[in-house]
Parts: C-alpha cells; sequence; structure tokens
C-alpha cells in the first residue's frame, strides 16, 4: 500500500484555495480521500498489533484527526489544515500517552511516535524514570536501526537549563532538559507513494516500538 498522489494533489489545492467554497465543491475528491486513509490505517493497525498487542480492536476511523481546524485563539482564520495526521494507540488518540504518528503534507511529510507532550505529571514522571533507568534509554538511542530513523534527539522542545528539582551536573541532563519525549522522520513526496511506502513505514514505526514502551512503562500504564 501507498499514498496515492491523489491525496498529495488535493493537499495542495486545498493549501491554494483554503475556504469553505472550495472545500465543498471538492467535498467527493474529499470523501474518497478519507476512505483511503481509512484503508491505510486499518493495515498499520494490523501490522503494529503483531508486536504492539495494545492497539488490538482500535477504530481505524477514530484515529485520524479532523481536517477542520480550531480557529477561534489563533490569527490564521482560514478553516482547514493542510495535511492529514494519523495517530494510532491503544483506547482512543485523545488519551494521553505513547502512539504511531503519521503526518501527510506536501514535502514536509513525517513518521514519528514517543509522547509529544506530556502533561507536568507525566513529564515528571519520564524525567524520574530517565534517571532510573538510564541504561534502557541509552541502548534505545544507541541502536543502529534507531538512529538510522530518528538520529539520536528527540524531537521536541528543550529547556536551556537543568528542569527544577534536578541535578544540573546529571550525566543523562540533556535529555531530562526536554519538554516533550516525541521523535520523527522525515519523508519525501517520492517515499510516500511508492510501492513499499507501507511496509517501510511499519519497520519505522517497530524500531519506535522500544521508546514507547520506556515512556508508558515510566507514566504507569504498563
Amino acid at each position: 500500500m501507498k499514498i496515492s498522489k491523489t491525496i498529495l494533489n488535493y493537499l495542495s489545492e486545498l493549501k491554494l484555495n483554503n475556504n469553505r467554497t472550495w472545500f465543498i465543491e471538492n467535498k467527493d475528491r474529499f470523501t474518497e480521500i478519507q476512505s483511503e486513509l481509512v484503508l491505510l490505517t486499518g493495515y498499520f493497525l494490523s501490522e503494529i498489533e503483531k508486536f504492539d498487542k495494545s492497539l488490538k480492536g482500535v477504530d481505524p476511523k477514530s484515529c485520524i484527526f479532523r481536517i477542520y481546524k480550531d480557529v477561534r485563539f489563533s490569527k490564521d482564520k482560514s478553516p482547514y489544515k493542510t495535511h492529514f495526521g494519523i495517530f494510532m494507540r491503544g483506547g482512543n488518540r485523545k488519551i494521553e500517552g505513547t502512539g504511531y504518528y503519521l503526518h501527510i503534507e506536501p514535502s514536509e511529510s513525517l513518521i514519528g511516535g514517543g509522547c509529544y507532550m506530556p502533561d507536568p505529571k507525566s513529564l515528571f514522571k519520564i524525567r524520574e524514570r530517565i534517571i532510573a533507568d538510564s541504561k534502557t534509554l541509552k541502548t534505545i538511542f544507541e541502536d543502529r536501526k534507531f538512529i538510522q530513523d530518528f538520529g539520536t534527539e528527540f524531537y521536541a522542545e528543550k529547556l536551556k537549563t537543568a528542569p527544577k528539582g534536578f541535578d544540573k551536573e546529571h550525566p543523562m541532563i540533556e535529555f531530562l532538559k526536554y519538554k516533550g519525549f516525541a521523535v520523527a522522520k522525515k519523508i519525501k513526496n517520492s517515499d510516500l507513494t511508492s510501492n513499499h511506502f507501507a511496509s517501510e513505514t511499519v519497520k519505522t514505526f517497530q524500531n519506535l516500538y522500544p521508546l514507547n514502551q520506556f515512556l508508558e512503562k515510566a507514566m504507569d500504564r504498563k
């Protein structure tokens, strides 16, 4: 399975015509794309379930973010997102925790996961576990396949100094400074439309699994 060029073309056009009139005129295209995304998400869930049992029984439709923007507190009042987002985790995507994420946007697509914006309580717990079990986190970030996909840093904002209550001289201080614990792999348009896209993405998600497990355990969810 792969992402059809139809999806990328639609998003490119939507970016230039981000208004209700255009959206309604192209509603049939949007509906067809939604069906394609549900099938793709269903495939990913079935494959991820083989190594992460927590995703068993998850409804593919519940994983796909709405395209409609919340513009109440935004200066940009354009009504629609110009990307599609799919977040897969056990239970429901609105539940705090880790998951597997696919962001589809022309020239800005990425595959990722982890815990992007943990609440203060979860953030503290993760930092505590980094100290208590730094060996496991180091092993994850030193894995060749993990580095190939996600590099050696989290995809998140970082404090300039040590977080309150943590030793600024701690060996893991650079990890402790993070305000989030997500990772991401950028992908090209040609990767999305490749016949190998789906199978390669599953491999990437599998390389992410140990990090998700580490974070879930830190937050007392495993």
